[in-house]
């Protein structure tokens, strides 16, 4: 028999609690590994994503005003030669055109999510069947959302210190936009001095400057409305955005694959 029982029963008392105050962390912790499991993906993937950028080296982007001409122009687009494409939320009906043609081409041409403003919005993105994440600014949040489970994410970052930090963060490629002045040139500045980028540029990227920002330095790059012109879509001219992407896809190609920076 204890000397003192008070003190013993108190320290058992206070085991017991740690103890189930542990198994409580426990169940906690193995719910947030669960959920990080239902939209992990294995390294390989990430490496394949970035491969598949660093070959191609040119992105379509599409947003439309109406749900109908969506499927229709990003159809033009991978007729014309692009084999990466990306939906934004802002067009309606997004995801559902991202599900039917990552399931049309799956392992042909790449699927990608725009326009992503947070990690919800990530996840609904990847349970469509996005195979990348794009975002408009540098979110911390979602980059890091996407890092833990090997989902490349390509944030908008507008200056060296926003692309620096996106790099930080876990962003292996970061996107510039809006545009800025010189361009090309810009890029050239940027990745010299900052070597370990691998700098996106969308805003500012037309049909004949595309290769040119490759050649100066950018991983890959972005058309939107150069690619996709709101005129020709307006009038169902889908032919001519076929035509846009044949004249871009020829000159990305001029500036051969890019070196990635492992």
């Amino acid at each position: 028999i204890s000397p003192h029982p008070y003190r013993f029963n108190t320290a058992t008392s206070t085991m017991a609690l740690r103890l189930a105050s542990l198994r409580s962390f426990s169940r906690t912790l193995n719910g947030r590994q669960m959920s990080t499991l239902s939209h992990m993906r294995s390294e390989e993937n990430f490496e394949a994503v970035l491969d598949k950028f660093a070959e191609i080296r040119a992105c379509a982007v599409l947003r439309t005003a109406t749900s109908e001409a969506c499927p229709k122009a990003m159809q033009a687009a991978i007729d014309g030669g692009f084999k990466i494409v990306e939906f934004t939320l802002t067009t309606p009906d997004c995801l559902q055109h991202l599900a039917d043609f990552r399931a049309k081409y799956d392992g042909d041409v790449m699927v990608g999510c725009g326009t992503i403003l947070n990690p919800d919005d990530a996840a609904r993105a990847m349970d469509a069947g996005s195979e990348f994440i794009i975002t408009p600014v540098m979110l911390p949040d979602v980059i890091e959302w996407c890092k833990e489970r090997n989902i490349v994410c390509v944030p908008g970052c507008q200056t060296p210190t926003e692309m620096v930090n996106a790099y930080r963060h876990g962003a292996p490629l970061q996107k510039l936009f809006p545009g800025v002045a010189g361009g090309p040139m810009w890029v050239k500045a940027v990745s010299s001095a900052l070597p370990f980028l691998s700098i996106n540029p969308t805003s500012g990227v037309d049909l004949d400057n595309a290769g040119d920002y490759l050649k100066m330095g950018a991983a890959s790059v972005g058309l939107v409305a150069p690619l996709f012109d709101p005129e020709a879509i307006a009038s169902g001219d889908f032919d001519q955005i076929a035509k846009n992407a044949e004249r871009v896809m020829a000159n990305v190609q001029e500036a051969g694959p890019y070196q990635r920076k492992k």
